[in-house]
């Protein structure tokens, strides 16, 4: 039976052959496992490890996202199952809706608040302007500061984004988020905004999969040139939503190559770039096999192969490319103003 993976609502198969993972008992920040392919013991630390930000403080080179949990008790357990398989870094947004269930499992996890990073987003809920808006997202998260505040998309960037920066460097500075950065931010508004900013973005949280690679690749440049992280989010798309395309060929023999699964690959391809992975699963052993993607030995010709045919596949596919990324960001104003955004 195809099993839901909770990456922008895709379902797959489970596939033979993949890495064998025995993680031992749960340990902060060091959950220890053997390497299917070294079989030697690696902790997630080491694995995924951490990138340093422009500002001095480290990230977490993957996140689990919390887009898709909803609310509830249900949300809080999969928080849980999560931290308990070995994540440290949880990415929420206010836009989520499950910002508290987030702080219920991080308060109820072990971990002490350093051993945890936060992102949460300032989506434009409730009519509450920036600064308003980090003092709710601290009190539903149980927490007195967040790692990383990021502006959810550059239309929230109201009055514009100059005034709207400003407002998040002032967050930054009083201690309520100790790095400051944007999401779905372009060339054009990372322009805009380093223009005038005073503090430079930490991290934009962008659409990163191969079919996007070639599109985004004049922001990825732009990010690099200014020290800015780079965080991928919906990595999994071309397995889950774009079956079909020219990926399949490529991912599926690489896969075979590396007695892994082809989702394990793209997160290895999204590292091989540079970039924070963002995902999620309702399923243990799902999460533990993103953990060990992070020792996958993808070659610098496996990745090249899959930035070649994720090209040829967005071109091929440039209608249904356009219309599923509008459905992502395009249409945030829209559904922000409905009370739920449609991205993560």
């Amino acid at each position: 039976m195809a099993e839901y993976i909770n990456e922008k609502a895709g379902y797959l198969d489970e596939k033979a052959g993949a890495v064998t993972v025995d993680f031992a008992p749960w340990r902060p920040r060091t959950q220890t496992y053997i390497d299917g392919h070294t079989l030697q013991a690696v902790t997630v630390e080491k694995a995924w490890g951490e990138y340093k930000l422009n500002d001095g403080n480290s990230i977490p080179a993957i996140a689990y996202g919390t887009w898709t949990l909803g609310n509830g008790d249900n949300a809080i357990g999969q928080v849980d199952q999560a931290l308990g398989t070995g994540f440290d870094h949880v990415d929420t947004a206010q836009s989520y809706g499950n910002e508290e269930e987030a702080g219920k499992a991080i308060a109820s996890s072990g971990l002490k608040r350093e051993e945890i990073f936060i992102t949460t987003k300032f989506s434009g809920r409730d009519n509450l302007s920036i600064a308003e808006s980090i003092q709710a997202s601290l009190k539903k998260l149980n927490v007195k500061y967040v790692d990383l505040y990021l502006i959810h998309h550059p239309r929230l960037a109201q009055p514009d984004i100059k005034t709207a920066w400003a407002e998040m460097e002032k967050i930054k500075a009083a201690g309520f988020a100790k790095s400051i950065g944007v999401s779905n931010f372009g060339v054009t508004e990372l322009t805009e905004l380093l223009a005038t900013a005073k503090v430079k973005p930490a991290a934009n949280q962008i659409l990163l999969h191969p079919y996007v690679h070639a599109r985004q690749a004049p922001t990825l440049a732009l990010c690099a040139a200014n020290g800015i992280i780079v965080e991928a989010y919906s990595a999994l798309l071309p397995i889950t939503q774009l079956p079909g395309g020219a990926l399949d060929k490529p991912l599926a023999e690489i896969s075979a190559k590396l007695n892994a699964k082809p989702e394990q690959v793209l997160l290895a391809w999204v590292k091989a770039k540079g970039a924070v992975v963002v995902t999620t699963s309702s399923k243990k052993d799902r999460l533990e096999s993103y953990l060990a993607a992070a020792s996958l030995p993808l070659s610098t010709a496996d990745v090249a192969r899959l930035d070649a045919a994720g090209a040829v596949g967005y071109q091929s596919r440039k209608l249904k490319f356009a219309l599923y990324t509008l459905a992502i960001t395009g249409l945030f104003g829209v559904v922000n103003h409905l009370g739920r955004a449609f991205y993560a």
